[in-house]
């Protein structure tokens, strides 16, 4: 008889396969250990392979076959979310309340818009907005807090999650007008701001710990949000980067000068909608989101923003152009 394995077993194979133990995956789906065992057992017996090397070592590990067979429960999984989530859409009306979560990459005057919009289309939907750093949006939208997310790409494979691309961003170096750096007037190297303190976000999701972006500096200073590293750049104490929208008004009025560094990476990234597979977007949600993404593809790419820049604050100012 052909195998016909359960999609039970096939949640708890993934749980023990993602967790790296049969106690870690009991405590995820709150069920006994013996019976997470049994049910891994019964699984294994019906596709007459072994998937986990039983070792003694707390770390449960994949066999070659289970392995291969991850990526096969992985997708089944998956089909089956992409299926409820359309069953809950079709039955679903409009919401009572929704919840964003923001990175502060995301442009401001592109939310503000398309919230005052929303509030006027939607006046009987509350809404709930949240702004944070790096894989705070994952993180958010991962764990049920946010309805959705608008941020850079998935930093960890997660299959509950579906993200599509809705516009795009990038940072800019810069310091204070006064600053050392900014006074030198010509293109830097990594030997020109390595002595300098270089203000960079910590991530307080966790999800990207140990990674650091675009750091070259020698000396860091590291702060918990872009507003505040924001402001200590704005007030001299030290340089990096920042999205571009939040400081165009200061490089026009001359406050801050955009540094030309040729080892730091100014290159535009992507923007996502970040949603839980299995929670679809409903009517409002929908209609933020398209929005949303309809403002976010038409913000400048990052060379017309240097342009822009170039004529604002003058050729000594970014030595790019």
């Amino acid at each position: 008889m052909d195998a016909n394995p359960t999609l039970d077993q096939l949640q708890v194979f993934l749980a023990v396969a993602e967790t790296g133990s049969f106690s870690a995956a009991s405590r995820q789906l709150n069920r006994a250990q013996s019976v997470v065992s049994y049910t891994i057992g019964n699984l294994e017996a019906q596709l007459e392979v072994s998937l986990f090397r039983r070792s003694g070592s707390r770390q449960t590990q994949l066999t070659e076959a289970g392995r291969a067979l991850l990526a096969d429960a992985r997708r089944i999984h998956s089909d089956l979310q992409v299926m409820r989530a359309r069953a809950k859409a079709l039955k679903q009306g409009l919401e009572a309340d929704v919840s964003l979560a923001v990175s502060n990459m995301v442009p401001t005057d592109a939310i503000v818009e398309t919230l005052t919009d929303f509030g006027k289309r939607f006046p009987s939907v509350s809404l709930s907005l949240h702004a944070g750093e790096l894989g705070m949006v994952m993180d958010m939208v991962a764990g049920g807090r946010a309805t959705i997310g608008i941020g850079g790409s998935l930093l960890k494979e997660d299959d509950t999650l579906t993200a599509e691309k809705i516009g795009h961003s990038y940072m800019v170096p810069v310091a204070a007008a006064d600053h050392r750096l900014a006074q030198m007037e010509r293109p830097l190297t990594r030997r020109d701001v390595r002595e300098d303190v270089q203000l960079v976000v910590t991530d307080a999701s966790g999800i990207t710990k140990g990674r650091d972006f675009n750091v070259l500096s020698f000396k860091v200073w590291r702060v918990g949000d872009v507003a505040t590293k924001h402001q200590l750049i704005r007030g001299g104490l030290g340089w990096g980067g920042l999205p571009a929208p939040l400081v165009r008004e200061d490089l026009a009025s001359g406050r801050l000068v955009a540094l030309d560094i040729d080892a730091y990476e100014t290159v535009e990234y992507p923007l996502y909608y970040i949603r839980r597979t299995a929670n679809p977007p409903g009517p409002a949600t929908s209609w933020l989101v398209e929005a949303l993404a309809k403002r976010l593809s038409q913000c400048p790419s990052s060379q017309d923003f240097h342009q822009l820049i170039g004529r604002l604050s003058g050729p000594a100012r970014l030595a790019a152009e």
